[in-house]
């Protein structure tokens, strides 16, 4: 019986020393953070604030056990109800689309059903008549949760009762700020109402996720949106300047002024190309591109055509004018009799110089090909929104013995122009061909202020990388807010 006590007492002495020896060995929480800041953040559409602490002790310094900090913002019990009702609206969404895609389903194969399938098509059918009371459910719940999502800043005023801590998000030891973002979108679950309490915590974690403290509550902070994003200020001053550039130059072209525009080779080449096809007694080739009327290329390529048609009627040349859109095709009618209107001899003017071929591309392709073979033109000129029969074109026009000239804003298009053809315009050349030629006041005086424009920012480019190679860090710092004026010239 002794024995049987005295081995009792030794494993309870066991236990007693490996339990104090666990005891010690778990690890200690790490120091919380401090001075938890939340402020809306600045230059958004609201919908997000910005969370900023002081480190906590022990991050890479002291007990050195921080791993992560959590985020913590406080939620309504309300927010609840809410998600509840967004998720009853994400049903019916969801439900109305797979009705629908049934519905065009069978629809598709019905006709070759029979017996039981046909019976189960006309069941998928009847389900789909369901669809009109779904929308309806779909429209009650959006107002449901829009009438609930009205409430939240109400229910946020409720801190601290009736809500609890959630974590919204995790950053690494060693950083000390976060932004909470949320959709503006009150159907979103990320949805983060504007206008309400928002208190937000901060824990340091340890190695083991139980071990953490918490820091003090944040003061309660609002996210709002704002009408205008302060560093956008440089950009919003270049154009206003570009703006009234433009407005002074138009005014002066209307007034009659004559502006200088840079002489491009290619439009200077338009008159003796002419010329050339008039001197040898054969026609010129007029394409507008496979683009659509709504094409800025396009309707760059209608004002040349303006010039061209009202110089081939003084010269009394054919012109040949084959389209691939119907409407591009219309317009352009409108525009060859005009141009030879203008040039006094509306006579002269056929009404089979502008056709319509086919929108099929390569036949297409194929039809110009042959007029290029069986009429052998002059001039060919190139004007619009090309694609892969660019290179097509411009090797048949070379084996005919036209001069090419070439026109394009499309990028991957560019190289073919500028190997088999005379003249290539580059991107915006082809629009400034277009004011070079139509000497319309509102597109001349839009292209000398692009001229200006493009000159401020060569010049600052030059201003930045002497800054830079002198050392003056803080100059292209500062020269750095200007890249965003490559688009606003663009």
């Amino acid at each position: 019986m002794k024995r049987i006590l005295l081995t009792t007492t030794f494993l309870l002495l066991l236990m007693g020393v490996a339990s104090a020896q666990a005891d010690s060995a778990a690890p200690s929480p790490p120091a919380p953070p401090t001075g938890v800041k939340a402020v809306d953040k600045p230059n958004d559409h609201g919908h997000a604030v910005n969370i900023s602490w002081d480190m906590s002790p022990d991050d890479g310094k002291g007990a050195n056990s921080v791993v992560t900090y959590d985020v913590f913002r406080w939620i309504p019990a309300y927010m609840d109800s809410v998600a509840q009702i967004r998720a009853g609206l994400s049903g019916i969404r969801d439900t109305i689309n797979i009705l629908d895609r049934a519905n065009r389903k069978w629809s598709v194969l019905e006709e070759h059903l029979t017996g039981d399938s046909a019976k189960l098509a006309n069941d998928s059918v009847v389900a789909a008549q369901r669809i009109p009371q779904l929308r309806a459910d779909l429209k009650r719940f959006r107002q449901v949760l829009a009438s609930a999502v009205e409430r939240l800043p109400e229910a946020h005023k409720t801190y601290p009762e009736n809500g609890s801590w959630r974590r919204v998000g995790t950053v690494p030891a060693g950083q000390g700020k976060y932004s909470n973002v949320g959709s503006k979108e009150y159907e979103e679950p990320d949805y983060l109402p504007d206008f309400s309490d928002f208190y937000y915590r901060v824990d340091a974690v340890g190695v083991v996720s139980t071990t953490r403290s918490s820091s003090e509550v944040s003061a309660p902070v609002h996210s709002s949106g704002q009408w205008f994003n302060t560093g956008r200020t440089t950009v919003l001053v270049f154009v206003l300047a570009f703006g009234f550039l433009t407005v002074l130059f138009v005014r002066k072209a209307r007034a009659g002024h004559d502006l200088y525009v840079r002489p491009l080779a290619g439009i200077d080449a338009v008159d003796d190309a002419i010329g050339r096809a008039t001197e040898m007694g054969r026609p010129i080739l007029y394409l507008l591109g496979a683009g659509t009327a709504a094409d800025i290329a396009t309707i760059a390529s209608f004002t040349i055509l303006a010039r061209v048609s009202k110089k081939v009627a003084e010269y009394q040349t054919t012109l040949i004018v084959p389209c691939y859109d119907p409407i591009v095709m219309s317009i352009a009618q409108d525009i060859v009799k005009t141009g030879y209107s203008d040039a006094g001899r509306p006579d002269a003017y056929k009404e089979d110089m502008v056709f319509f071929i086919t929108q099929s591309q390569f036949a297409y392709v194929a039809a110009v090909n042959g007029i290029m073979i069986r009429d052998l033109p002059a001039t060919n000129l190139y004007m619009g929104k090309f694609y892969a029969e660019s290179l097509i074109f411009a090797e048949t026009g070379a084996l005919a013995g036209s001069i090419q000239i070439a026109g394009t804003d499309e990028v991957a298009q560019l190289p073919f122009f500028v190997v088999a053809c005379d003249y290539t315009l580059i991107g915006e050349e082809l629009f400034a061909a277009s004011a070079y030629l139509g000497r319309e006041p509102l597109l001349l005086g839009t292209l000398k202020a692009q001229d200006y424009a493009k000159a401020a920012v060569l010049l600052l480019a030059i201003v930045g990388l002497l800054a830079v190679n002198v050392g003056h860090e803080a100059n292209v710092e500062w020269l750095m807010k200007f890249k965003e004026l490559f688009k606003v010239i663009d």
